[in-house]
């Protein structure tokens, strides 16, 4: 019998429903039927014999872990980790006045999802930003799964927005096997325009992406700052009155 394949999703922590896809189209009565689940690392990890629930054959850490609801066929995995991931073999057999005879197969991949934090910039410099020095920029995610794709730095003011992508450093925790990410950005410090910039997670097809809070610049340049306060109050000074009665003294 052929196996088909299906995709299954569930969440870190979550149940994973695996089904059997199983018609049962024949009515066979579920006492002359044994099902067992089993994992691509030979594991068995759900067995039920004729009707019965047993467990002598299943490999401990799926012990109290599965339930089959056989109106569904379908096996319920609770408190599914990263380790669980993998392909899974429901096999269905039918024993009636003779030996057992294969009616079904079919599998399942099961694929985990972990939702990263949002992604955070943080400044990696101290002290109050000056024109024409760098600005040194890190962003960070962490606690998810599967690995991300890449990490994108939007850099927007005057209505221009540009996409810079940066080295990322990818973590994985040895025991739970959630990543953490980091990019960083060096760039020459924006001025005279409000700068906006954020960095987005892209975690890949079908998944979306994730954005940061942006961080706002908005630095004048001293010298352009003394040069607008000299063009604009030296001409009301000259035509004040009192100034005016002053200079013809002087003279």
């Amino acid at each position: 019998i052929a196996a088909n394949v299906h995709h299954v999703k569930s969440f870190l922590n979550h149940t994973a429903y695996l089904s059997c896809h199983f018609s049962n189209s024949q009515k066979t009565d579920i006492n002359n039927i044994i099902v067992f689940w089993q994992k691509d690392t030979g594991e068995v990890v759900h067995e039920v014999y004729l009707g019965q629930e047993r467990h002598e054959h299943v490999d401990p850490k799926y012990i109290n872990r599965t339930t089959m609801d056989m109106d569904k066929w379908t096996m319920r995995l609770l408190n599914v980790g990263i380790v669980d991931e993998g392909q899974y073999k429901c096999v269905i057999m039918h024993m009636d006045k003779g030996p057992k005879k294969l009616i079904h197969e079919s599998e399942c991949l099961l694929n985990i999802t972990a939702n990263y934090s949002q992604p955070e910039i943080a400044q990696l410099h101290t002290g109050e930003l000056k024109p024409n020095e760098n600005l040194n920029l890190s962003c960070s995610s962490s606690g998810g799964y599967p690995e991300p794709k890449q990490m994108i730095w939007l850099i927007s003011s005057e209505n221009i927005t540009d996409r810079l992508i940066r080295h990322m450093d990818i973590l994985q925790d040895a025991v739970t096997k959630l990543y953490n990410v980091t990019s960083k950005l060096n760039i020459p410090v924006p001025a005279n325009t409000l700068t906006n910039i954020s960095c987005l997670l892209h975690l890949g097809e079908h998944q979306g992406s994730l954005v940061s809070v942006p961080l706002v610049i908005e630095i004048q340049e001293e010298e352009m700052e003394q040069v607008k306060i000299f063009s604009f109050r030296v001409p009301d000074i000259v035509q004040h009155p009192i100034v005016s009665y002053c200079l013809a003294y002087l003279r």
